[in-house]
């Protein structure tokens, strides 16, 4: 079911509640600049193995309210507070991709994790996200033609084929985010670092990252693995920047390991 959730006055987030009688929850976080349908792949298969499945859409992206600001990691960070308290969690694993991820580091570190009993880092945008050069041509596109920097995040996201519906799937995804919001997320993954964040995390942590990924560069992971106590990476050999889909099998499965 959905619904939604407010964060602040005026804030509204959207909420995708699957399986609310599962024995465990899962909340996940997508993306930049994509929203909780990223995750249909993980929706499809773990609430039928008795999974509850929480999806959020942050603020600015997918069915979410879209403010001129609050684009920032403590912001964010406090939005999923927010969801947390007002659906009583306790006891959950946290996911976050890319950007997600960050956002749940953030959360950790802000919040002492808060409810959560274990972390999933998906091709986490951490300890950094983007470099300046990066950034300034994603920003400049997306200020002057965003749809064609969504086609083009399309584009390097995977290292498997994708089809041509596929494609446009995923590109109807970012285009439901405000042209602003997805700006804002840029500046924030150029500015804000989360080194300080990653000794604060005391939840046994499972880090996959794809070994082709282009968007976020597999190097990162190895920090984090090195930097969050109790962590375990896992390569993906055949995914680039979306193993959630890429090797879906393999993904879900191990989630379902590590959770339990």
């Amino acid at each position: 079911m959905g619904y939604f959730v407010n964060v602040e006055s005026g804030v509204n987030l959207y909420v995708e509640d699957i399986n609310p009688g599962g024995s465990k929850t899962i909340l996940f976080l997508h993306g930049w600049p994509l929203n909780h349908n990223q995750f249909e792949y993980q929706f499809n298969v773990l609430p039928s193995m008795g999974y509850r499945c929480i999806g959020i859409d942050w603020r600015g992206f997918g069915k979410s309210d879209k403010p001129m600001n609050g684009y920032n990691y403590n912001r964010l960070a406090d939005d999923i507070r927010a969801v947390v308290g007002a659906l009583q969690l306790n006891n959950f694993t946290l996911a976050g991709h890319s950007t997600g991820g960050a956002i749940a580091i953030r959360y950790m570190s802000r919040y002492n994790g808060y409810g959560v009993s274990k972390l999933i880092l998906i091709d986490a945008a951490a300890p950094t996200g983007f470099t300046a050069e990066t950034a300034s041509t994603f920003l400049a596109e997306a200020l002057n033609d965003r749809p064609k920097m969504i086609r083009r995040v399309t584009e390097t996201f995977f290292f498997q084929y994708i089809s041509d519906p596929f494609s446009n799937w995923f590109y109807q995804m970012g285009l439901q985010a405000a042209g602003w919001s997805t700006a804002a997320i840029i500046v924030t993954l150029r500015d804000e670092k989360l080194d300080a964040d990653l000794p604060k995390i005391r939840v046994p942590t499972l880090i996959t990252h794809g070994i082709h990924d282009k968007v976020i560069p597999f190097a990162q992971a190895q920090v984090l693995n090195q930097q969050i106590n109790n962590s375990k990476l896992v390569p993906f050999q055949y995914s680039g920047h979306g193993p959630f889909w890429e090797e879906r099998d393999k993904f879900n499965q191990l989630l379902a390991q590590f959770i339990g």
